[in-house]
């Protein structure tokens, strides 16, 4: 689906998609269109020196394949409005459900993960008009608090990243979810209120009994009681799916950066390897996974590391 042809014309739509889609993919040697067989070589031939033949289906084969390509674009039509209709029926739950005066259609999601306090971070996924936004996630790694201090970890994320929208840096989202309870929420809504963000709409996501999912709970800043939408209800839905994106892209985030300390501190607790050598093997092999790959032929042409201690690394970092 080419961009910005929403309400393009039939020929318009196929310029458009031309355009976009052979600017980034290799142009092959014949392309068949059923209209604007003109307009598309002239586009063709902005973008590549060597246009390729652009003709009207003559042959049985050709119409052939124009036909499938016909039945393949109106199923494609249909699929993509049956999930459009999807997606608004689930912002529009969502904001019934939470009393907002618009469905939203930018959403942010925190998640903290961490091994009892150990290399805490924090993520940041995106949705926006239904759609996750890959491109807009962040991950930000926690220091400076007790470890294992969730509610700290959270506001220290919050503050960073909302106190850049507050001061104009990025875009303002809709609806804020946070992926805990009560003590969570209320470290959330103060963090929004310090930076001038209390009027953006939050609201936690709690583990209801038995952590089960569907029988979550939403957690209000304004202390009412928490609400359980149920199984079955389009907006929880879709807040879980939401949910279970921050919580995937922060663990996968906390294992990498786990590992990467576990395999560091090995590095410092091998005899021989001082400050000055490990940062010529990190140096050397350009980083932890570097030095943990490297072979001990290879770990003996770093200068001031002997056989014997190139033995000695490489068995601990296995």
């Amino acid at each position: 689906f080419p961009s910005g042809a929403a309400v393009a014309g039939a020929a318009d739509a196929l310029l458009a998609f031309v355009e976009q889609h052979y600017a980034e993919h290799p142009i092959p040697a014949r392309i068949l269109v059923n209209i604007g067989a003109e307009a598309v070589r002239e586009i063709l031939a902005v973008i590549t020196d060597r246009p390729p033949g652009v003709i009207t289906p003559r042959y049985a084969a050709e119409k052939a394949w124009m036909e499938m390509a016909e039945n393949n674009a109106s199923l494609a039509i249909q699929a993509r409005a049956r999930d459009t209709g999807r997606i608004e029926q689930r912002l529009e739950a969502l904001r019934d459900v939470l009393d907002l005066p618009e469905a939203p259609q930018r959403i942010e999601c925190f998640d903290i993960s961490h091994t009892m306090g150990e290399a805490t971070v924090a993520s940041c996924v995106v949705c926006e008009a239904g759609a996750m936004k890959r491109a807009e996630y962040r991950r930000y790694n926690i220091a400076g608090i007790t470890p294992g201090d969730d509610f700290a970890a959270m506001r220290q994320v919050l503050e960073r990243r909302y106190g850049k929208v507050a001061a104009g840096e990025g875009v303002c989202p809709d609806l804020i979810l946070i992926d805990g309870g009560k003590g969570q929420v209320s470290a959330a809504a103060e963090i929004l209120g310090e930076v001038g963000l209390e009027s953006v709409f939050m609201v936690g996501v709690a583990k209801g009994e038995g952590r089960k999912a569907g029988l979550e709970i939403l957690i209000f800043p304004d202390g009412r009681e928490g609400l359980a939408l149920g199984g079955a209800s389009a907006a929880l839905h879709l807040i879980i799916e939401i949910r279970d994106e921050a919580h995937r892209f922060a663990i996968t985030g906390h294992r990498a950066k786990r590992g990467k300390a576990r395999i560091g501190s090995k590095l410092d607790d091998i005899p021989g390897v001082g400050p000055a050598r490990r940062r010529k093997l990190l140096a050397a092999f350009g980083g932890l996974d570097g030095v943990r790959n490297a072979t001990i032929e290879d770990l003996c042409r770093v200068d001031g590391v002997s056989r014997k201690l190139a033995e000695d690394i490489h068995a601990a970092l296995r």
